[in-house]
């Protein structure tokens, strides 16, 4: 099951996961396992990642309804 929206954000910005990871100062490995939901990024990333990408963090989640 998909938990965030990391990957098609990212797609919609036209931002790859390496530049992502330079501006959060992490490693494209995570951010490539966050895009694959093999991981999750914790909630104070989860703000991190939208404020990079300049998104509502509500936008990073799948809605469960």
């Amino acid at each position: 099951m998909d938990y965030n929206r990391i990957k098609i954000v990212l797609a919609e910005k036209k931002i790859t996961n390496k530049v992502l990871a330079e501006r959060l100062g992490i490693s494209p490995q995570s951010v490539s396992r966050w895009c694959t939901n093999d991981q999750q990024p914790s909630i104070e990333t989860l703000f991190k990642i939208a404020e990079v990408l300049k998104v509502n963090v509500r936008e990073l989640l799948v809605s469960t309804m």
